[in-house]
């Protein structure tokens, strides 16, 4: 059995308006208090009136429980036995309870009749709950609000800005025209915080992006020609030609700094650009730019080019020729080295057990390590070129001769060089001739012997030291101290017999892109570069896309592929709108924050 209270209320023109609910409950509470069944917001009513309970027999049972009575069918009662097949009327001071039974359901009908309480008039009652007796009218009350809203937020910021034009720095004291703010300015621009002229120069006129190189003089703003720009753009919609209207009755230029470097966010890092600022045009370029070489590049998880890193492929007198290709797992690249990594990383080999002889002296591993050659700048973006006298020396020295204690060594970088002092070599001393050397070790992979005579030093460099030309020729032939590393091509004249290849170190391949060592370092080298497997220099051990969507997914998180721990990455992360050698502007803060150094210019420093 079930309770159905039906609430009747009327429209102004009479209609009737039914609102049912339904208790499943055998007893139900009547009363001026809200946390009753029936609810009856009337003075004449007790908080707490009555209690309507159906009995076993099925018969209603109502009690007064509050000490004041009710009307049952037009007489005054404090309890009542209804037959609710027959149905009954009961009147709680205003409201009328019209009670009836369908099937094993009780219908509460409640219908409110003239005033609330025949104690006091309806506009008298309503008036105890309000402040309308001591208050002035709506319509006063509302024009009072406007003026104000008006004089607070409006006439008195107007008045603080108009005051105050022309000072630097405002002491820290409030300012009305602060009230205009949509928030906190970044750490980038924190310093201009008591200084909003700074950047609003003129009222109610937008920022224009003269006022940003004010400071930005050194951030190139080039991205590509202006007519390639607006070629490239989508046609606007509906909204974008509204917005453009008001951008144009307004005098608000397309394109300005403010669009994607939004200000007043928040304290803390500049909020990225997000990722549809590239998007809008670079997810369709081709179908709209139909000559492009560019490939389309949307979200990274979901669709991105392959890699196209800008490769050696010569030299035009000291200028290093480049060309971009698409990255593969057998890209290689000419860069004047025979250097073989495999061998250099291997566990087992005679250069792992010259690195444990060497383990006590200099503490190094069991084995070579990849930070033990590549040695990582400042700031830990990105490394250093390999320098021979630091990085191999220790391993490949090439010593040849000792001077009362000095030693001589063949000029590394230099063959003409090194061919005067082999033939100056020659003629301080007689072939043959034994000459002391005590106590001098030449170290090369696998021979640990100390090297007395100027016969070992010959040995130690591939060399037989019967005259000055044949020991030339075994230093840059086949098995001799430069051939092994170095490509060696024929020289020019008899002082230059040989030439050493120029030899390409590249600090970036991805040049419109930017990758920083230093957020990677919970990862090993060999998670992205697989030296241990290559054979020769040649080989380009660079990460392709593949290998970085294992762990960098959109923007969104969108990916192809499942991801055990998704790093969200939006364009901004790894590219930047200005053609510059700067990194993104995430990137660049936090290099400014501490983890490395800038030029004075603004530019990361070279490396």
């Amino acid at each position: 059995m079930a309770f159905i209270v039906r609430q009747i209320s009327r429209t102004a023109d009479g209609r009737e308006i039914v609102r049912p609910v339904t208790h499943q409950t055998a007893s139900i509470g009547i009363g001026r208090d809200a946390a009753n069944e029936i609810h009856l917001p009337d003075l004449a009513v007790d908080l707490h009136h009555a209690r309507m309970t159906v009995g076993e027999s099925g018969r209603l049972t109502v009690d007064a429980i509050g000490g004041l009575p009710f009307e049952l069918d037009g007489r005054s009662t404090q309890r009542a036995e209804i037959d609710a097949n027959a149905g009954c009327e009961l009147r709680f001071g205003g409201h009328i309870l019209k009670v009836a039974k369908d099937g094993n359901d009780i219908i509460v009908t409640i219908e409110r009749t003239g005033a609330l309480s025949d104690a006091s008039e309806e506009k008298e009652e309503a008036g105890l709950f309000t402040l309308g007796s001591i208050l002035p009218g709506r319509r006063p009350m509302a024009w009072g609000f406007i003026t104000a809203v008006l004089a607070l937020f409006l006439a008195w910021p107007i008045y603080t800005y108009a005051t105050s034009k022309g000072v630097e720095t405002r002491d820290a004291s409030f300012h009305a025209d602060t009230m205009w703010t949509s928030g906190s300015l970044s750490s980038a621009h924190k310093s201009l915080e008591n200084n909003c002229q700074a950047c609003h120069t003129e009222k109610f006129v937008t920022i224009t992006d003269s006022t940003c190189m004010t400071c930005h003089k050194d951030v190139a703003h080039e991205h590509a020609a202006p007519d390639r720009i607006a070629g490239s753009m989508e046609a606007p919609g509906l909204g974008g030609k509204v917005e453009g209207l008001f951008k144009a009755a307004f005098s608000v230029p397309e394109g300005r700094c403010v669009e994607c470097h939004t200000e007043h966010e928040g304290e803390g890092a500049m909020t990225p650009t997000a990722q549809k600022f590239c998007t809008d045009c670079h997810s369709s370029l081709n179908t709209r730019l139909t000559d492009t070489k560019l490939k389309n590049a949307g979200d990274f998880g979901l669709e991105h080019p392959q890699f196209q890193p800008a490769i050696t492929i010569g030299f035009k007198g000291d200028e290093r020729l480049t060309k971009r290709v698409e990255l593969t797992s057998k890209l290689t690249e000419d860069n004047g080295l025979k250097f073989p990594h495999d061998i250099h990383m291997s566990k087992t080999n005679g250069i792992a057990r010259m690195t444990q002889t060497l383990k006590g002296q200099q503490g190094w591993g069991n084995s070579l390590a990849c930070k033990d050659c590549h040695t990582a700048t400042a700031d830990g973006t990105r490394f250093e070129e390999v320098d021979m006298e630091a990085d191999c020396a220790m391993c490949h020295d090439l010593a040849f001769d000792n001077i009362g204690g000095t030693l001589r060594t063949m000029r590394h970088g230099d063959p003409a060089q090194v061919v005067a002092d082999l033939r100056g070599f020659y003629r301080s001393y007689t072939p043959g001739k034994p000459i002391q050397l005590s106590g001098m070790s030449r170290r090369r992979p696998g021979d640990y012997a100390y090297m007395e005579t100027a016969q070992d030093f010959a040995r130690g460099v591939n060399f037989v030291p019967n005259n000055a030309e044949s020991a030339i020729r075994a230093v840059f032939s086949k098995g001799g101290a430069c051939y092994d590393c170095h490509v060696v091509q024929p020289g020019t004249s008899n002082a230059a017999p040989f030439k050493i290849a120029k030899v390409a170190q590249p600090d970036r391949y991805m040049k419109l892109g930017w990758f920083d060592h230093n957020a990677h370092l919970n990862e090993t080298c060999s998670s992205c570069h697989k030296a241990e497997t290559s054979k020769v220099a040649t080989d380009l051990l660079l990460p392709d896309l593949a290998s970085c969507q294992t762990c960098h997914v959109g923007e969104s998180g969108s990916s192809l592929t499942k991801v055990k721990t998704p790093v969200n990455s939006g364009c901004g992360m790894c590219h930047d709108y200005h053609i510059s050698e700067q990194a993104p502007w995430k990137t660049r803060y936090e290099i400014d924050r501490g983890k490395g150094k800038r030029s004075s210019t603004g530019k990361i420093a070279a490396r």
